[in-house]
């Protein structure tokens, strides 16, 4: 498959997509209901239907009981951990041993040209891979199945409100299709807090050493953004909610951010054939810092004028207002 069809490189060997960033027409004015209908397929398809279908599996066949669960003990909480541990390691292993240690398409649609840093002090180790491994499974996987515990330990004690497929099968369904964006909305609330001064270096600094991010750079970050990273789930301590619903949010966040860091646009199948892993706008934010704090279906970025599309006159606008900022602080 050639790349030079779906984008261009740069004298740098950047890989840019010809395929600018969009917001989803849901949020463009006048409503454009064909829009919608066409967009869709694409906001189910792949990636939300298969996480939704992983948390499917896992609440059906690997969560015990919630009579089990009633009492807070090692050996289920264990469990959840094992399991949580095996996902991230088949899911983001894989991506990471297609891409990054087998190579199997070189540097073809990858937005940065150069391989993580192997032999780099910055990074624990030594290596932004095995720095990267080691918040994953040491913090982020733990944090998560933390949450998940508590939260299970709390539906089986009913101190969480629930709603049941069978009795409202309509709102059930309703809320599956509003995880996601509740999760972006979560994720962008969070992001921008602490990129503020003194919380971005006591909680995100850790994240943003990967300029150049691979699948396993997803979770990398400090137990503290962990902690506030998975606090989306809380919601479901207020909002009426199936048990389903806040595994499908726990996993939708534990697992997402592998594609969400490729830094390849796709996977090759073969010359026809590829499997989207489009995270261009927010490797954007990687490469910037100062932009795309949140993702394209809600377009908080644009209303708070931090969208960043790769374009030209994307750069002329974001340094224009780093500049201003500057000035206004007296740099």
């Amino acid at each position: 498959m050639d790349e030079a069809l779906y984008g261009t490189r740069d004298k740098r060997g950047n890989w840019v997509p010809k395929k600018k960033p969009e917001r989803a027409p849901i949020f463009v004015w006048p409503v454009q209901p064909l829009k919608i209908l066409r967009w869709l397929p694409g906001y189910l398809l792949p990636w939300n239907t298969v996480y939704f279908l992983i948390s499917l599996v896992s609440w059906t066949y690997l969560t015990p009981s919630l009579d089990t669960m009633r009492e807070l003990h090692a050996d289920w909480i264990l469990l959840i951990l094992l399991r949580n541990t095996a996902l991230t390691l088949l899911l983001y292993g894989t991506f990471h041993f297609i891409l990054y240690i087998e190579r199997r398409q070189q540097t073809a649609f990858k937005y940065n040209a150069k391989w993580p840093d192997a032999h780099n002090p910055t990074f624990m180790f030594g290596s932004q891979t095995a720095e990267n491994i080691f918040w994953t499974m040491c913090s982020a996987v733990p944090v998560w199945s933390a949450y998940e515990a508590l939260t299970w330990w709390m539906y089986a004690n009913d101190r969480l409100p629930y709603v049941d497929f069978a009795a409202h099968p309509l709102y059930c369904a309703a809320l599956v299709l509003v995880m996601p964006a509740w999760r972006e909305l979560h994720f962008y609330l969070i992001h921008r807090l602490i990129h503020i001064g003194p919380l971005y270096h006591l909680i995100h600094k850790v994240h943003h050493k990967n300029v150049n991010p691979g699948p396993w750079s997803g979770l990398s970050a400090s137990t503290l953004e962990h902690i506030a990273y998975f606090s989306g789930v809380l919601i479901h301590f207020v909002l009426p909610s199936h048990p389903l619903h806040a595994m499908f949010q726990l996993m939708h966040a534990g697992l997402s951010p592998a594609k969400s860091h490729t830094g390849f646009d796709r996977v090759v199948v073969d010359d026809a054939k590829a499997i989207s892993t489009d995270n261009f706008y927010h490797y954007l934010h990687h490469k910037y810092f100062e932009v795309n704090y949140g993702e394209r279906r809600i377009p908080l970025d644009e209303w708070f004028g931090t969208a960043h599309d790769g374009s030209p006159e994307a750069d002329e606008r974001m340094y224009k207002r780093i500049k201003a900022k500057k000035w206004v602080r007296g740099g």
